[in-house]
């Protein structure tokens, strides 16, 4: 189990966006890196990164920011997301030393797309599928797409992605709980890892989603919580170690 900050960055700062607007953005630092290093010193094991401006204009924009987290970190592996529309993108990030390449859009209105970066870089790949009452949004959140979310997960795991970065919209960046019931049945429909995200907001989300850790929810993607301190980074980590340490002893045992 990992707890995972989010860095999204917009206008080359580190922002949250409520139930992601565009137009509704807290900027919580001037620097990504300042923040970057905040919860790696509070023991993070990976970061998660989306370049807003690059999910708006289908290019990344803020690469060079991303790059300088990478090298100052180069031990932390890092999943980035947006703007990764084409085999160049992904090869660009993994050069920077990014680990794993989140892809959104794309991958939900050509699944092909996914299966084709799967072959090319295997091992790298995670696929993030966002869902408003139980159907699919695309495009910054803003169109419907025809999938169903349980369907696309189990064509993506037979395509080979390392895991699905599944966040309910309704609840990000809102601080009214994570959707555990959604979660779990996704992650008991794949073999795949699950990541949580969206809505995580206290010490109980983290406690409910350790829960199910063996269920098959692999992290929990968290923003707005830690920073405004409604979820206490360090306790949750120490809550989340516990709970690998007995997932370790079960598998040895």
């Amino acid at each position: 189990m990992l707890l995972i900050p989010a860095i999204d960055i917009k206008d080359g700062k580190c922002v949250r966006l409520r139930q992601g607007r565009m137009d509704d953005a807290t900027v919580f630092a001037d620097d990504p890196l300042e923040a970057a290093t905040r919860w790696v010193t509070s023991g993070a094991k990976r970061l998660h990164i989306i370049d807003l401006d690059g999910a708006s204009t289908g290019k990344p924009i803020n690469r060079d920011l991303v790059e300088r987290i990478a090298k100052t970190y180069p031990d932390v592996p890092i999943q980035i997301g947006g703007g990764i529309r084409d085999e160049d993108t992904v090869q660009s990030y993994l050069d920077l030393g990014v680990q794993y390449v989140i892809l959104g859009t794309r991958a939900v209105n050509e699944p092909h797309f996914v299966s084709d970066l799967c072959a090319a870089f295997p091992g790298h790949i995670i696929v993030g599928l966002d869902a408003k009452d139980g159907k699919l949004m695309v495009n910054g959140w803003s169109k419907l797409a025809k999938h169903d979310v349980i369907d696309l997960a189990q064509r993506f795991e037979n395509d080979g992605v390392e895991a699905i970065i599944y966040t309910d919209i309704s609840r990000d960046g809102m601080l009214s709980g994570v959707n555990i019931e959604a979660t779990k049945t996704l992650a008991e429909s794949i073999r795949i890892p699950v990541i949580a995200a969206g809505g995580i907001t206290n010490l109980d989300d983290i406690r409910r989603l350790c829960e199910i850790a063996d269920a098959g929810v692999f992290g929990a993607v968290t923003g707005r919580a830690i920073y405004e301190g409604t979820l206490d980074f360090v306790e949750a980590q120490k809550m989340v170690e516990q709970v690998n340490l007995r997932l370790n002893a079960d598998s040895e045992g």
